[in-house]
């Protein structure tokens, strides 16, 4: 025995518990254990302590039960003990298998076919102590499969018995419970594995161990049982029957679909022409707006000046009369003014010494204007049948020139002079016309003789409501049955 020694594992990945060859040691002595193991430290037949991942050395600072056999003398003790090293690694794809045919009974027809079952597990080592004393003992160590690293044990030969028992109990039952057709398992084997690992998995961890993985990888089938073939014709009928029923339903969703399509098709082109006729009353709808607002604007805008001009004329009519005359007035004097001027002009052309002519003897006397105004009436009777312009004696010529030239006002139609302005019971102001042109009673404007006004439209002449007769605007009666007009 060397006077230090160095202890670590020495054995290969599939070894779960490998135990070191040496068993005396003295204080000298280092332990080495590497990352996914642990070293279990026996003195004198007893678990002293567990070590992970690190470098040791065996003295009574990292054991405490060293402590009593140091030789106090030299400080260095030899003494009795073992070091088994537990592989805390996964042990991947350990194989397993029932070492006979597991009998299902088929529940459709009752008949019993014979399978077989193998797969795949991986392992683990979950509680290195409890497996240390509970399979290896006084072993050199344990692995799966037999005579590993020369063990006498193998958990292969231990464990076969309870992965039998487990299948064989409980793979005919996971398989009715979970209505598995047996013609079709294969397409089930993860659900029933992970129902088999629940029923094994309890009995590997009663040593230690775990299964972190577990596989069925295979169920054989008996192909030339004359039972399995009943149940494979039995399921083709019953799968021909299932195809011929999606078939249809295929057909019929087709039919449902096509069917469908068409309705929303039609739906969907009676909804545009809708939608068409409804954009095309719209646009008309639209378009006959316009036009009425369009009217409407020029109504109000003829209204607006029509309604200025009336305020304009009977301002203009409110500063005569607070001048203190009237239209009238100016009527009047205008016609004294033509009727001296008239009179003047009746002597004989080349008369002198004042001549004796009727103006001369007028003028004579000295007739101031008040008493010529006084006057005008008495005139006016002397001067019918007198043309005014050259003193013409032709008879009513200067009355049928005067009667030419009045005109009616077109608010209220009220008879105006030929050179009227504004209308002497109104007030309205009277545009200046041509012979072609009146004035439009609707909107005030000047218009074309004709049927209809050029600026708003409405009708010129009126017909009476009892003779027919046309009446001409701004009339108050008809002028052939004297019905009053409204």
């Amino acid at each position: 025995m060397a006077l230090s020694e160095l202890i670590k594992y020495e054995g290969d990945n599939s070894t779960f518990i490998w135990k070191y060859p040496h068993e005396d040691f003295n204080s000298m002595t280092e332990l080495v254990v590497h990352e996914s193991q642990e070293a279990i430290f026996f003195a004198n037949g007893q678990a002293a302590d567990i070590f992970g991942p690190g470098r040791y050395k065996l003295d009574a600072d990292n054991i405490p039960i060293l402590t009593k056999l140091i030789n106090v003398v030299t400080g260095i003790s030899v003494f009795h003990c073992e070091v088994y090293f537990i592989n805390k690694t996964v042990q991947m794809a350990v194989k397993w298998g029932t070492d006979s045919k597991v009998r299902f009974v088929e529940p459709t027809l009752g008949v019993p076919v014979e399978l077989g079952a193998s797969g795949e597990m991986n392992l683990a080592v979950s509680d290195g102590r409890k497996m240390l004393l509970k399979l290896v003992g006084t072993m050199n160590g344990i692995a799966w499969e037999e005579g590993g690293a020369g063990f006498t044990k193998s958990l292969k030969a231990a464990f076969k018995p309870l992965i039998t028992t487990a299948i064989k109990s409980n793979l005919s039952t996971a398989i009715k419970q979970k209505g598995i057709d047996i013609v079709e398992v294969d397409e089930h084997l993860l659900d029933l594995g992970d129902a088999l690992k629940a029923q094994i998995l309890p009995g590997f961890e009663e040593y230690g161990l775990t299964i972190p993985e577990f596989y069925l990888t295979n169920i054989v089938l008996p192909e030339n049982d004359s039972n399995f073939r009943s149940l494979q014709e039995l399921h083709t009928v019953t799968l021909q029957k299932k195809m011929a029923e999606a078939e249809a339903e295929v057909r019929s969703s087709q039919a449902a679909s096509r069917a469908s399509y068409m309705t929303a098709e039609a739906e969907s082109e009676a909804a545009i022409k809708a939608a068409q006729r409804e954009a095309i009353l719209e646009g008309q709808t639209t378009e006959t707006e316009i036009a009425r607002r369009e009217a409407e604007r020029k109504l109000i805008q003829a209204q607006t000046e029509a309604q200025a001009a009336q305020i304009t004329g009977m301002a203009e009519a409110a500063v005569m009369q607070a001048k203190g005359y009237n239209q009238k007035d100016v009527l009047q004097a205008e016609v004294q003014k033509a009727y001296a001027e008239g009179i003047g002009n009746m002597g004989p052309a080349g008369a002198s010494g004042g001549g004796n002519s009727v103006v001369g003897d007028m003028l004579g006397l000295g007739v101031s204007m008040a008493a010529m105004g006084a006057m005008a009436p008495q005139i006016g009777e002397m001067m019918k049948g007198f043309n005014l312009d050259n003193m013409s004696t032709t008879p009513n010529q200067g009355t049928e020139n005067m009667q030419t030239q009045t005109m009616q006002c077109p608010k209220c139609g009220n008879p105006l002079p030929a050179n009227a302005k504004f209308c002497l019971e109104c007030g309205t102001k009277i545009e200046t016309l041509v012979d072609n042109e009146i004035i439009c009673p609707k909107c005030g404007k000047k218009t074309s003789k004709g049927k209809f006004c050029m600026e708003c439209g409405s009708p010129l002449a009126n017909n009476c409501p009892n003779c027919g007769t046309e009446v001409p605007q701004g009339g108050k009666f008809c002028l052939e049955c004297g019905t009053k007009l409204v």
